[in-house]
C-alpha cells in the first residue's frame, strides 16, 4: 500500500510537469503580435508537443487508475 501511494505521488508530479510544459494555443502576447503567421509557416516543435501531449495523457490515465485502486483498497 505504501509503495502504491509513493507511485501515485510520482505520477501526480508527472501529470503536473506534463501540463506545465505544454505550450498554449497562442502562447500569450506573442500569439497576438504574431497574427497567424505561425499557422501559415507551421510550427517547428510539432513532434515535441505531440510526444508531450501523449505523455501527459498516459500519466493522467495512470493517475486515475491509481486513484481508484487506492480508494477501493
Amino acid at each position: 500500500m505504501f509503495v502504491l501511494k509513493i507511485f501515485h505521488l510520482i505520477v501526480a508530479i508527472a501529470v503536473i510537469v506534463g501540463v506545465l510544459l505544454q505550450s498554449g494555443k497562442s502562447a500569450g502576447m506573442s500569439g497576438v503580435i504574431d497574427g497567424g503567421a505561425s499557422q501559415f509557416f507551421g510550427k517547428k516543435n510539432k513532434g515535441l508537443d505531440a510526444k508531450l501531449s501523449k505523455f501527459t495523457t498516459v500519466a493522467a490515465i495512470v493517475f486515475m487508475l491509481t486513484s481508484l485502486i487506492i480508494a477501493f483498497i
